[in-house]
């Protein structure tokens, strides 16, 4: 299945009013089944199926190790990613079977934050990964330049995790949260762990996309737009680098400073 399709619409010019041919990003329901059970659906653009399946249930703890992973297969044009594993199954039972993870924010583990951060399920970040600014002007300028379906639909976010020069992954989909977790599951479905990757995102960075990140032990997490003032304090209780409003040659540092080096 693409993940754009073709719809016409009347596009308004001036004075004049045509017919035009446009294209739409496609959002359909994706299942995920765990050793013959599904156990979650939701609402994504069918694209990277099993790195979103892969990432998302690694961020969820559901699955603890890409080595407990036995197979992964592609089903019904797309719309079911089945998976044979070794889970936790006290993970699954949190989650809601019958419900549909939406295009926006979502229902997880990780989209139900609690307003303290000591309750969330996670480790600190260890990591002594460090960037220059200049490296992260340079980089966040090349991520914004590839986003082939936001170009062709304007209706997508993106996110990339980034190794270096030759060795990035990246992603798109309707859902935000979803772009993490699908870039976050090529590396690990190529063989790389995400920890010692950088994470750059198109959106804002809400308490979601920055416990995502950490779920997966990302070190830093980068964007041009603004955190949540629960997102900064979440980032800094986990020892996550959160850089905010990257353009040009400006940007803001919200948490643990000590991995940005300044060089002109």
């Amino acid at each position: 299945m693409q993940p754009t399709s073709f719809f016409k619409v009347i596009k308004v010019k001036g004075d004049k009013k045509f017919e035009f041919e446009d294209t739409l990003i496609r959002e359909i329901k994706i299942d995920i089944y765990l050793n013959g059970k599904r156990v979650v659906s939701m609402m994504a653009t069918p694209i990277d199926q099993k790195a979103l399946a892969v990432g998302y249930l690694i961020s969820e703890g559901i699955i603890n190790n890409p080595k407990d992973i036995k197979k992964i297969e592609i089903k019904n044009d797309g719309l079911i990613v089945d998976i044979a594993a070794n889970v936790n199954q006290e993970k699954i039972e949190k989650l809601n079977e019958e419900a549909i993870i939406i295009s926006g924010c979502g229902k997880s583990i990780t989209a139900n934050v609690d307003i303290d951060p000591s309750k969330i399920e996670a480790a600190k970040i260890d990591s002594n990964k460090t960037i220059t600014t200049k490296e992260i002007f340079k980089q966040m300028e090349k991520f914004y330049q590839s986003c082939p379906l936001y170009e062709k639909t304007g209706c997508v976010h993106t996110a990339r995790l980034y190794f270096d020069e030759d060795t990035y992954f990246d992603a798109e989909d309707i859902a935000q949260h979803s772009t993490v977790d699908k870039a976050a599951g090529k590396a690990i479905l190529a063989g790389l762990d995400p920890k010692n990757g950088i994470m750059m995102v198109s959106g804002r960075l809400s308490s979601e996309m920055i416990v995502k990140a950490i779920m997966h032990k990302i070190p830093i997490l980068i964007s041009r737009t603004a955190t949540t003032c629960l997102g900064a304090k979440i980032a800094d209780t986990f020892n996550l680098t959160l850089i905010g409003f990257v353009r040009g040659d400006k940007m803001n540092i919200y948490t643990n400073d000590w991995r940005v080096v300044i060089q002109n």
